[in-house]
């Protein structure tokens, strides 16, 4: 039978801290602590700044400026609400390196994303290789055999933006080439009309279209047409100008200016052309980097983000190459395998992927340096052979799962799903975080299991029960 307990809140004063007021040694932030490489992190951040002025305000230490954006993928928080949960938690303070408890925000939100400039991808990759190489010291060469699998696939990790259409695209740019103008009439001594058409039924026109579940394809060509009309009327009016009025333009509107062109000059040529693709497309203002990715997937078949070519070796995961337009992930195998041996002194002796990896140059390779490529052998299969050939696919495709499994922790606990930085540097900096603290957890699950094995072959240990703190 459950008994009510007593509902009234206790003062803080009141409240018991069972472990004597002092930090417990099994929480998961004191663990982290000891696992991170705080040396090599310091000497890292420090080369990112160029200044050597002594009489100037001393940067923010890079325990702090780390610990910050790690904390941040590690809990997926916003950057305000990771400063809140900083200031709250006492075992975050303890793994920024604090000394004592703090209750005032120790910087501000603002602040996180000069973190992820200060620590560029190529910086956070160090940071990850030097993880897993003290979690897994390198074994003395067994007469140079090669050792160990080496699972190679690429994702997609997706940008924060809006659906991309044409016809939204355009009007955005019509919109944001209104606000320039909007911004400078003053300076032009000019009266009268801003634009040469009438800003309500252009944007009237739009929703038109945009409203409809289904519009006809003459509509939203047509639709198209009339924003393209508006936007190049507007770029016309500022080229006109004079150069006074111009230089009062503030640099943020200087540089939507620039991608605003672009996006004419790409949708009027593919207007003219009748194609739907250009080179370099321009899918959103707020993020001109941003490429579409054609995937084929059943749910995405077209992503919007950065592609990623990752590893996984015994459960880790790295981040091989990071790139904001397409490219052909079968190229980075072979780097792959001489980071291997870098890091384990032989090859590996098999390196499981999919059909984009069995190119001639990697084939060749793995047949000269005697690693075996998953997939079936080239040529007409033989009878004898098929039967085992058919159980060692199944046998890769098994331990493929691996890499599959380690992109659904990361887009579904983690925030590799949608990636909510706007720079393209940090937006890189943040994709290749989330790989390293998964990482992380998958290196402490693994101490975890560990110690249960160990704790399990005691005498009498299943008749210790812990006593719940609440009962």
């Amino acid at each position: 039978m459950y008994r009510k307990a007593n509902r009234a809140q206790l003062s803080i004063e009141e409240f018991f801290l069972p472990f004597g007021g002092r930090l417990s040694a099994t929480n998961r932030w004191v663990k982290m602590a000891k696992l991170m490489p705080w040396e090599m992190i310091e000497d890292l951040y420090a080369e990112s700044f160029k200044d050597v002025r002594d009489d100037g305000r001393p940067p923010i230490p890079a325990r702090i400026a780390y610990g910050a954006i790690y904390i941040k993928e590690q809990e997926n928080l916003t950057d305000i609400r990771t400063v809140e949960y900083i200031t709250e938690n006492p075992y975050a303070q303890y793994f920024l390196g604090l000394s004592s408890f703090f209750m005032e925000p120790l910087f501000d939100a603002s602040m996180l994303t000069h973190f992820r400039k200060r620590f560029t991808p190529e910086m956070i990759n160090k940071i990850n290789e030097e993880i897993y190489k003290r979690s897994n010291p390198p074994k003395p060469p067994d007469d140079g055999k090669n050792d160990g699998s080496l699972i190679l696939d690429a994702s997609v990790a997706p940008s924060d933006i809006r659906y991309p259409t044409d016809l939204s695209l355009l009007n955005d740019s019509r919109e944001n080439t209104e606000a320039i103008i909007d911004s400078i009439w003053e300076a032009t001594g000019r009266s009268g009309r801003r634009t040469f058409y009438s800003r309500k039924k252009a944007r009237v026109r739009y929703l038109e279209i945009a409203k409809q579940r289904r519009p006809r394809k003459h509509q939203i060509q047509k639709a198209i047409r009339h924003q393209l009309s508006c936007v190049r009327k507007n770029i016309e009016l500022l080229d006109s100008l004079p150069l006074s009025a111009l230089s009062s333009i503030s640099p943020w509107h200087l540089e939507r200016l620039s991608t605003i062109r672009k996006v004419l000059y790409q949708q009027s040529t593919m207007l003219m052309n009748k194609t739907r693709s250009v080179e370099g497309r321009i899918v959103s203002l707020r993020q001109p980097h941003v490429r579409p990715m054609v995937r084929g997937k059943a749910r995405n078949p077209v992503e919007f983000g950065q592609k990623l070519s990752v590893s996984v070796v015994r459960g880790f995961t790295f981040v091989e190459r990071q790139s904001w337009d397409n490219f052909n992930e079968g190229k980075t195998l072979i780097d792959s395998a001489e980071k291997y041996k870098s890091m384990h002194s032989v090859y590996p002796s098999a390196i499981l992927a999919d059909k984009a990896y069995r190119t001639r140059e990697n084939l060749n390779f793995c047949k000269q340096h005697g690693i075996r490529l998953s997939g079936p052998r080239l040529g007409r299969p033989k009878l004898d052979e098929a039967a085992s050939d058919r159980a060692q696919t199944y046998r890769d495709s098994c331990e493929r799962n691996v890499v599959e499994g380690r992109y659904g922790i990361g887009k579904r606990r983690y925030g590799l799903g949608l990636i909510m930085s706007v720079l393209p540097n940090t937006a890189e900096t943040e994709a290749a975080l989330n790989v390293l603290v998964m990482n992380v957890a998958h290196l402490l699950r693994a101490f975890l299991r560990l110690l249960s094995r160990w704790l399990i072959k005691l005498p009498f240990f299943c008749f210790f029960v812990r006593k719940p703190a609440w009962a």
